[in-house]
Formats: C-alpha cells, sequence, structure tokens
C-alpha cells in the first residue's frame, strides 16, 4: 500500500472457512434444519444471516479504510518535512507532488481490475487461476511503471512549466519529481498487488504494509532531507525506498503463493492483454472522473479567490468522507467478484442490498452531522469571514448530496467487482456530459461569494453525482452486470 489470519484465508482457496459464501451451507441452521442448541431462541434467521453478511463486509472494508488513509500519510509526511525548508522548497514539492499523483491516480485501475480479476477465480476455487491474474497485474504494472518512470524524468521540465513553475520553485519541482521516478514502477506493483490481496479477500495484509511503508517513509526522508542534506530531492527518494520496499514485501508474499500453486512467474502475452484490456476501460472512466474534478476547480478559479479557497475547504471534506465510502466499494469490489465466481449470484445481490443499505445510511448519518458543523467548520481553515460563509454554503449542499455519494460509491465498487468495466467507462462519459453544461450554466451566471460555491456544488454534488447514480442504478435494475464479465 501480514497478518497470519490474512495469509491463511488467501492460500487455503475454497476451504477457507472465512469465505462469505459459507454462510449457505447446510450447517447453516436455516438451511439443515439443526435447532438452536440454547434453550433461549435465537435470532431469527433473516436477521442472522443480515449479520453475517455485514460482519463479511465489515471484515474486508475496515482494514481497507486503514490502508486508505496510510496512503495520504506519506503526502502529509513529505509536506511537513519539506515545509521546514522553505517556501519555494514547499512550493516546489506541492507541484511536483502534484503532477506525481495525477500519473499514479490514473493508474489505479491496477488495482481495481485486478482485484475482480482475482476474485472471481478464487470464489470458483481456481487458485492457480487466481494467482495467475495478480501475476498479469503485476507484469502489467512493472511495464507500466518503468515506460512512465523514463517518460516522467525525460519530460520534468516541459510538465513543472506547463504547470506554470519558473525559477527556484520549477528547480525544486523537477528534483521531486525526478527523483519520485525511481519508485514509479514500485508504486504501481504495490497498487498490483493490493489488489491481488484484496481478490484473496484479504485486505489486512496491505493495511499491515501501508503502515510499515509510512514509518519508514518518515525515517528515510528525515535521514535524507536533513541528514544527508538532500533538500527536496531527500523526500523524494526516501518515499521511492519506502514503496520499493512495500513492493518487495508483497512480492515475498506472493510469489511463493503462485510458485506453490504451480503458477509460472514469467509474463503471459494472453493474461497481459486481458488485464490491459479491462485497465484501458477503467483508466478511461477515472480520467473522467479527474476530468470533471479539474473542470470544477477550473470554474471555482474564475469565480473569484475566495469561491476557489472555500470549494478547496469543501472538497477536503468530501474526499475525506469518500474514504469511508471507497473502503466500502472495495468490499463490494472482492465479494461480488468472489461470489459470482462460485456461481452464487443470489448472495452477490443480498451482498449488493446490504451494501447499497450501508451506503445510504452512511450518507445519511453523515448528511446530517455535516449540516450541524456546516455553519462552523470554515472556522476551523480560516479566519476570513468570506470564505467561511462560502464554505458553510457548499457543506450544507454536500451534506444534501450524501446519500447519493453512498450510492454512487457503493454501487461503482459493485460493478467494478462484476467485471462490468466497459460500461462504467462509458457511463463515466455520459454523466461528464451531462455535467459540463450545468457548470458552464455556474461559469456564465457568474455568481460570488456563497451564492457561487452553493451553485457550483449543486452543480457538482448534485447534478453530477445524480446523472452517475442514474447510469448505476439503470445497469443494475437486472441481473444482466452479474454476467459481465471483461476479462
Amino acid at each position: 500500500m501480514t497478518s497470519d489470519g490474512g495469509a491463511r484465508s488467501s492460500a487455503d482457496g475454497p476451504s477457507d472457512p472465512e469465505r462469505p459464501s459459507d454462510v449457505e451451507r447446510p450447517s447453516d441452521p436455516e438451511r439443515s434444519g439443526i435447532p438452536e442448541r440454547s434453550g433461549v431462541p435465537g435470532p431469527p434467521p433473516g436477521v442472522r444471516r443480515q449479520r453475517e453478511l455485514g460482519g463479511t463486509i465489515l471484515r474486508l472494508a475496515v482494514p481497507a479504510l486503514g490502508a486508505l488513509i496510510a496512503e495520504p500519510l506519506f503526502l502529509i509526511a513529505d509536506t511537513a518535512i519539506v515545509g521546514h525548508l522553505g517556501v519555494d522548497e514547499l512550493a516546489g514539492a506541492g507541484l511536483g507532488t502534484t503532477v506525481l499523483h495525477t500519473a499514479v491516480g490514473l493508474m489505479i485501475f491496477l488495482a481495481y481490475s485486478t482485484t475482480p480479476s482475482v476474485a472471481r477465480r478464487f470464489g470458483a476455487g481456481r487458485m492457480d487461476q487466481a494467482l495467475a491474474a495478480g501475476r498479469d497485474g503485476l507484469w502489467l504494472a512493472l511495464a507500466l511503471g518503468a515506460v512512465l518512470a523514463a517518460a516522467g524524468w525525460a519530460a520534468a521540465p516541459a510538465l513543472t512549466g506547463a504547470m506554470g513553475a519558473t525559477g527556484q520553485v520549477q528547480g525544486f519541482a523537477i528534483d521531486y519529481l525526478r527523483w519520485s521516478m525511481p519508485g514509479l514502477p514500485a508504486m504501481l506493483l504495490v497498487l498490483a498487488a493490493t489488489g491481488t490481496l484484496r481478490g484473496l479477500q484479504d485486505t489486512r495484509t496491505p493495511l499491515v504494509v501501508a503502515a510499515a511503508g509510512f514509518g519508514s517513509n518518515v525515517v528515510l526522508n528525515f535521514v535524507l532531507v536533513y541528514g544527508a542534506g538532500l533538500s527536496v530531492a531527500g523526500t523524494a527518494m526516501g518515499t521511492s525506498l519506502a514503496q520499493w520496499g512495500m513492493a518487495a514485501v508483497y512480492l515475498r508474499l506472493l510469489l511463493p503463493r503462485a510458485r506453490a500453486h504451480g503458477v509460472r512467474l514469467g509474463p503471459d502475452r494472453a493474461g497481459l492483454v486481458a488485464a490491459g484490456r479491462v485497465g484501458s476501460w477503467l483508466m478511461l472512466r477515472t480520467l473522467s472522473l479527474r476530468v470533471a474534478v479539474l473542470a470544477t476547480v477550473w470554474v471555482a478559479t474564475g469565480l473569484g479567490t475566495a469561491t476557489l479557497a472555500a470549494h478547496q475547504l469543501v472538497f477536503t471534506v468530501f474526499t475525506f468522507l469518500a474514504f469511508a465510502l471507497d473502503a466500502l466499494a472495495i468490499a463490494a469490489q472482492a465479494l461480488i467478484g468472489k461470489e459470482l465466481g462460485a456461481g452464487n449470484p443470489a448472495l452477490a445481490r443480498r451482498l449488493t442490498s446490504t451494501m447499497v443499505r450501508w451506503g445510504l445510511g452512511f450518507g445519511v448519518a453523515t448528511g446530517a452531522a455535516l449540516a450541524l458543523a456546516a455553519p462552523f467548520a470554515g472556522a476551523l481553515f480560516t479566519p476570513d469571514a468570506e470564505v467561511r460563509a462560502a464554505t458553510a454554503a457548499g457543506l450544507w449542499v454536500l451534506a444534501a448530496a450524501q446519500p447519493l455519494c453512498g450510492l454512487v460509491f457503493v454501487l461503482d465498487g459493485v460493478l467494478i467487482g462484476a467485471g462490468d468495466a466497459r460500461y462504467l467507462s462509458l457511463a463515466g462519459l455520459v454523466s461528464l456530459a451531462a455535467y459540463l453544461p450545468l457548470l458552464w450554466l455556474v461559469s456564465a451566471a457568474d455568481p460570488r461569494g456563497a451564492a457561487a460555491v452553493l451553485w457550483l456544488w449543486a452543480a457538482f454534488g448534485v447534478g453530477y453525482l445524480a446523472a452517475r447514480a442514474a447510469t448505476l442504478l439503470w445497469r443494475i435494475r437486472d441481473d444482466r452486470w452479474m454476467g459481465a464479465v471483461a476479462a
């Protein structure tokens, strides 16, 4: 981004007692007719089944949330260490980080495509094929990482210049970007390995690896920046070394397991082509999301500094709340893929219904809390009265949109788990096409102050998310999505 339990559950394959489909086996009192042993009646079968499904979801979602939170800590650690060097250094590192994370963000498909591919084969009891799918994802990550690293090193001056950097700031940005490039293949290997373990129903190992990686990153950066006097380049080197350490741990865990199941470790051409085909669709989906976010920032910039500042604060809250929803979506990817691979569409449907309820419930709860906190939240970040008022307006809209957020994140995870990458990418383009005219209307109206942020977030938090929700709900209106395997 191992616990002994996580490693055993992945290696044992179909006989794993923690597999969620086991709740449907004859040992279930509801199906076997075995009466309750206690003299006190237990909960009704339906309630018991829901509790079992809930426990299964939480067993994957909670560690996934921890790993997701650990990743931004790399950026926070880099910022804190570089921030004491000077303003130019901080600005340059921030610019380099933006370019790097944009590239890595577009490669998130390496995790999202590997998870359902591995999970389907794992659910079907084909551990060798599951590990082979993971191997293909790792080789694709290594190849893409090598190409992007070489291109990034050569293009660093042009990329930072295109972002508007000049002078010392550009020099530090180039340093950060270039010395991050040796670690780029490792970053992508970590994505693919994380997706493989998620497909094997193990989200605890990525949490442990991510936590260890964060700790080593802090130590390495401190030593290289201050001890060795390497300035901004030192923090990039430290992060690269930490990422290679994480990648090495993952390879040490996965390669012996693959050999034990007779999986050839070399690249497989057909497997790489299949992984690349699914990945290209998911990359297009991610690109449409990025365009929506960047277009929103562009409009916010044109509406004035106060609007841009308030939008950034509201978007930060949106991103923070998205971590919990993304953890639920990751659980959906792993569980839906596994149950469809095991030939349990009824259980996949029940898991979908349960996670949709959880997503909506989370949205209602966080929306209510956010609505109450909206008038006061801006004061935590800025003393400027105009920005605080605009932030409150945006947070009220975000509060109203939270149930939509929950629905969208969960259904996105469900369809990724089903391998429905092509539909998701096309639906993303449709949603973007519906959203951009709304942004144009906000820009043309040229509102100011709190009204600007209110209308901007009405377009994004309600209009864009509603378009995404509509396309996702349309897809799951029947069971055809369960057979939409892209690889």
